[in-house]
């Protein structure tokens, strides 16, 4: 997984609109970068419902909101429409950002074990640095724990 102080990985990938987005098309200010396993899905949607109730919250304090899955363009855009969501959603169904980024390995639910994209969120500041970095983060609390954790780094 990319660390806190390492340069945040590269990336090129369409978003809901099929437009291709890259960490240099949101240089200068702070991303919020969030990986989750599948659109639709109970633990999914209730992390970006979180993410969209505080998306102002997060625009206030200077930054972007940006979720990613392997889910194609068209689930996303079904996805961001169903549920009202204002931020950017990332298609990696190759799994090439996912894998850059460290968060793809072993999940357990429910007893059983599968592998796939381990939810997990990242800061990146303005300059393409990580300054956060949680992996298996809880769906429910991510949100309120990514805002705080963003506006502590303000005040350092």
């Amino acid at each position: 997984m990319v660390k806190i102080n390492e340069k945040a990985p590269e990336f090129s990938l369409p978003d809901q609109n099929g437009q291709i987005r890259t960490l240099q098309s949101f240089s200068g200010k702070k991303t919020v970068i969030y990986f989750y396993s599948k659109d639709n899905t109970s633990g999914c949607t209730a992390q970006a419902l979180g993410y969209a109730a505080l998306y102002g919250k997060f625009t206030e304090a200077g930054a972007e909101v940006v979720g990613v899955s392997r889910d194609t363009v068209q689930s996303h855009v079904k996805f961001k429409e169903k549920h009202g969501l204002p931020f950017v959603l990332l298609s990696d169904p190759d799994m090439e950002m996912i894998k850059a980024y460290g968060v793809y390995g072993e999940k357990k639910l429910y007893g059983k074990t599968s592998f796939g994209t381990v939810r997990s969120t990242f800061i990146i500041d303005e300059n393409g640095t990580v300054v956060s970095a949680r992996t298996k983060v809880n769906s429910k609390t991510d949100p309120d724990e990514t805002l705080r954790i963003l506006l502590s780094l303000e005040t350092k």
